[in-house]
């Protein structure tokens, strides 16, 4: 059975920064693209940043890409998303996801496995 866990995430004050992970389980890792998503109160699950399945190519969502990198380490079946210069504006869920598909897509119905999500709070 397939299972994404995100782990990293908490309280910080605007400006910090967080590492968050996804270990997955359950499924051949490096056959599947992966991104992050996040979802804030009130709004719709936005597409953050994704990557390739052997980390080659990354996919960028309308902003972010100055502060946020995703990166995965294939052997330890894990994505990760740096987060840098964080603002209150980034408070929100943050998920993975895992995708079949070669090109990955920014829209949630592109991936077939979703964690839990790990919730980041920025204080002001």
């Amino acid at each position: 059975q397939a299972q994404l866990v995100e782990s990293g995430g908490g309280l910080v004050q605007a400006g910090d920064s967080l590492q968050l992970s996804c270990a997955a389980s359950g499924l051949a890792f490096s056959s599947y693209g992966m991104a992050w998503f996040r979802q804030a109160p009130g709004k719709e699950r936005e597409f953050v940043q994704g990557i390739s399945r052997d980390g080659s190519t990354t996919y960028y969502g309308d902003s972010l890409k100055d502060r946020f990198t995703i990166s995965r380490d294939n052997a330890k079946k894990t994505v990760y998303l740096q987060t840098n210069s964080l603002k209150p504006e980034d408070t929100a869920v943050y998920y993975c996801a895992a995708s079949t598909k070669h090109y990955l897509t920014s829209s949630v119905a592109g991936y077939i496995y979703w964690g839990q999500g790990t919730r980041v709070t920025v204080s002001s």
